[in-house]
């Protein structure tokens, strides 16, 4: 169900220049209860008025926009009548764009800056200090507004830092609202869709799972069936409990038993799914298949591929038993639509190839039903409460596809798995009962394939080393390692040293993304 299907939400866009927090524009619009997309930033004045937008959001971007081959928009969208929001790079275009010169600044601002508000009748700034701490990240500036523009606030080095037009429904910001390092950003984003774009805040996750109950009855005819695979994680859980709101009985979960899964992962899903929901539920048992497959593979891309192709045969051979099943449901966010370029009018750069459940719909012909393809992961949580799921499975970690194998560096096999998989339970253990699971974005084990010189009791061990790893990020695009407390840390590495068999040594990853990535594979 996307807002192309849904005439009730009015959709504020968020034209994609290639800024960094892009998403993180989105987030904060949706946490203001408006319906943010992000769309191409050459969309078509025509397109926007089609999509019937609340308002316009113009993102930041690496360009300058006074250099040949910098990305622009369509001028005609400034005719709308559609309120605009220029961010950096964004309000520099518009301003441009209504025949303002825009100049390499003489001093550069990155960083913290202290923003003083100079038009204190202005709606953008109401409940706005007069002088508040802003985050900036520019090299060009507008020295002058000129006629057309109004100035709304300033900094030391940057004399127009905020700005309106004096005729039309256009503003800029300098400045980054929509990160933290902005404390009063959410404010002035409020102000924004609030006051100036008339925000009817009707973008709520109860909404939302009324209109994606009627899609989906409407979709799934009498008789029809609909397949869910089930991965443990919580996007499928959601998936599959949504389903079974709309459908009931009609839909059928698998879940494919690797033998690469968390330390009692079967056990919950079985337990939140298993005759509850008015669900079906058939557990495929393939860890033999999976471990055949991935005996003597160190290869992390070859680890990926072969799990790929065990997976997709054994859930085709389940599914293929499922009588009048016409459906795949897959719990697609909208981060995964984004960065495949899988969206009518998002942006057109592929970061990475999406593929649930390993491109399982053209392989058996089913049609594809991803009901939560416009939700970010945080309202996924949401609406796993709404739908009455366990917080346990809602705020569970994040975790991989390939699952265990990635964790596992070097050769896979039981022995190791299991290893591992005590490990990485004793880490979660500590940090909830610390309190701390859910000040972690993802926390988890890793075996490293390498042994390290110990002494236990008397004697001389040659054992192995597990890392472990905690990042706290909003977006999962960036992350920062977690300051856990060092009570914790060795509480960890003592449980661990001295009940899982075959480690004398603990070690704790300190590296942000980036330069690293989350996960070690």
């Amino acid at each position: 169900m996307t807002a192309d299907h849904d005439p009730t939400a009015r959709p504020v866009l968020v034209l994609d220049f290639g800024a960094q927090y892009v998403q993180l524009i989105a987030r904060r619009v949706r946490e203001r209860l408006a319906f943010a997309r992000i769309v191409r930033h050459d969309i078509t004045a025509e397109r926007v008025r089609q999509l019937n937008p609340l308002g316009i959001i113009l993102s930041g971007g690496p360009a300058s926009v006074y250099d040949a081959g910098a990305p622009r928009c369509d001028p005609g969208i400034f005719d709308l009548d559609v309120p605009v929001l220029g961010i950096c790079y964004g309000m520099q275009l518009a301003c441009q764009a209504m025949g303002v010169a825009v100049e390499p600044a003489p001093a550069r601002e990155f960083g913290r800056a202290e923003l003083r508000v100079v038009d204190h009748g202005a709606p953008l700034f109401l409940g706005v200090p007069e002088r508040s701490q802003v985050w900036m990240s520019h090299g060009d500036q507008i020295p002058d507004a000129g006629p057309d523009f109004m100035p709304l606030a300033a900094t030391h080095t940057c004399p127009v830092a905020a700005v309106r037009h004096r005729t039309r429904p256009i503003y800029g910001l300098q400045f980054h609202p929509e990160v933290s390092h902005t404390p009063h950003g959410t404010t002035i984003l409020g102000n924004f869709l609030d006051r100036i774009c008339g925000n009817p805040g009707d973008w709520t996750i109860g909404a939302f799972l009324e209109r994606a109950v009627a899609s989906i009855e409407s979709r799934v005819k009498p008789g029809e069936r609909v397949v869910c695979g089930l991965s443990g994680g919580v996007d499928s859980a959601v998936c599959a409990a949504l389903l079974a709101r709309a459908v009931g009985e009609r839909v059928v979960c698998v879940f494919v038993d690797t033998g690469l899964l968390r330390l009692g992962e079967r056990e919950s899903v079985v337990r939140a799914f298993g005759g509850r929901h008015g669900l079906e539920l058939r557990v495929v048992d393939a860890e033999d298949q999976f471990l055949d497959a991935l005996a003597g593979v160190l290869d992390p891309q070859e680890k990926r591929r072969r799990i790929g192709r065990v997976f997709i045969e054994a859930f085709r051979e389940e599914a293929r038993s499922i009588p009048a099943a016409h459906y795949l449901a897959q719990g697609t966010l909208y981060p995964d639509v984004i960065e495949s370029g899988g969206a009518p009018d998002g942006p057109t750069a592929n970061i990475k190839l999406h593929h649930n459940v390993g491109g399982l719909p053209s392989e058996l012909g089913f049609e594809l039903i991803e009901p939560l393809r416009d939700l970010f992961k945080d309202e996924v949580r949401g609406l796993g409460l709404e739908l009455g799921l366990p917080e346990s499975l809602v705020w569970r970690h994040p975790f991989p596809g390939p699952g265990l194998a990635v964790r596992c560096l070097g050769e896979v096999t039981r022995d190791r798995l299991e290893i591992l998989r005590k490990a990485d339970a004793i880490f979660l253990e500590e940090l909830a009962a610390a309190g701390l699971e859910r000040q972690t974005a993802q926390a988890f084990a890793v075996l490293l394939p390498v042994r390290s010189v110990g002494v236990m009791g008397d004697g001389r061990t040659y054992d192995n080393v597990i890392a472990i790893r905690a990042v706290e990020t909003d977006d999962y695009m960036t992350a920062d390692w977690s300051r856990l407390p060092h009570d914790l840390l060795a509480r960890v590495s003592t449980r661990i040293t001295n009940s899982v068999k075959g480690v004398n040594r603990v070690v704790y990853d300190i590296t942000s993304k980036p330069p690293g990535t989350i996960e070690w594979e």
